[in-house]
């Protein structure tokens, strides 16, 4: 797709585009799911600002999400403001499926020991084997705790706001700079995007995991529970 065509993409357009290259599938596929065409979608990722109410709602399920994340409503919205499920249970994520859910780059936490104490902030992150990169600038507590070799924290989780459960992955280990050229270029070369928060962020910093651990929120009926659809 030319710059000219992505410059009048909807905000719409670019959520339905960005979670169809998420789950993976083609227009063909989404089209299928939701009754369309492949012309119909690629119009609606380039072009067309508001389909109806109907067509969102399929769309939606087709993309696995819903129409207010589709649309944006709920962007700025802090997520799990809805009430507990009803007889919701918890349990333990294993290390394989911990590092599944991960995938292999998106947005999480960190959490250091910075000199005022525990600090928390957002990172986009990248997995490369079984170990976390992470770009940041020189002067951060992110690289300051890479440049001391210290432990840090790192958490990802997913919410499901309509049927009120999700799940969360903690990483725990060493944190460390990569300082030979030919590691750090290799690495970078893997990373899938530079940092959201802007330029500047250049210091490489690799999260080795001694503790993978997960926990999963699950609702009795609830898609995923075992014992309805599938999630």
């Amino acid at each position: 797709m030319n710059a000219a065509v992505r410059h009048h993409m909807s905000d719409l357009g670019r959520r339905v585009e960005a979670r169809r290259t998420h789950l993976g599938l083609s227009r063909e596929e989404v089209a299928e799911r939701s009754g369309s065409t492949p012309g119909y979608i690629g119009l609606l990722e380039e072009q067309l600002p508001s389909p109806g109410i109907e067509f969102l709602v399929r769309l939606a399920n087709a993309l696995e999400t819903t129409v207010q994340d589709l649309t944006g409503y709920a962007a700025d919205i802090a997520p799990g403001t809805g009430r507990a499920g009803r007889h919701a249970t918890m349990a333990g994520i294993g290390e394989a499926e911990c590092w599944q859910l991960l995938d292999d780059h998106g947005v999480g936490r960190i959490a250091v020991v910075g000199d005022d104490g525990p600090e928390i902030f957002p990172v986009n992150y990248q997995v490369v084997g079984r170990e976390v990169l992470f770009l940041t600038a020189a002067d951060t507590p992110l690289a300051k705790a890479a440049a001391a070799g210290v432990t840090i924290a790192f958490e990802q989780d997913r919410v499901d706001e309509a049927f009120s459960q999700g799940w969360s992955v903690l990483l725990v280990g060493p944190a460390h700079g990569v300082s030979d050229p030919a590691t750090a270029r290799t690495l970078r070369e893997a990373v899938y995007s530079t940092p959201w928060a802007g330029d500047g962020r250049d210091v490489l910093v690799v999260l080795t995991p001694h503790r993978v651990t997960g926990r999963r929120i699950r609702v009795q009926g609830a898609p995923g529970d075992g014992a309805g659809a599938g999630r």
